[in-house]
């Protein structure tokens, strides 16, 4: 898995506010959204602004993204500690 800097994807500062994540979300998805946007990745980039949103929008999410992010750069290969999704109700086949 590829590390994705969400902040990046959203073109939003680490330090910025809930409101400025979600402005920059909504911006995002309407200029991607597939119904709207011709570009040839558009439905790529739209999810990708979604995931990013998810992440960001959700306070605890993000406390954990920030923990394990500092340390990635965007495109390096990533493999998430143990327990990473503890806690999120998400659980992978392990």
């Amino acid at each position: 898995m590829k590390f994705k800097d969400y902040y990046e994807v959203l073109g939003v500062p680490r330090g910025a506010t809930q409101d400025e994540v979600k402005q920059a979300y909504r911006k995002l998805a309407r200029k991607f959204h597939p119904d709207v946007s011709k570009a040839p990745d558009a439905e790529a980039r739209f999810k990708e602004v979604g995931e990013a949103y998810a992440v960001l929008k959700d306070t605890e999410k993000r406390s954990a993204y920030d923990q394990v992010g500092s340390q990635w750069k965007s495109g390096q290969d990533f493999q998430p500690p143990p327990d990473w999704d503890a806690g999120f109700g998400v659980h992978r086949g392990r």
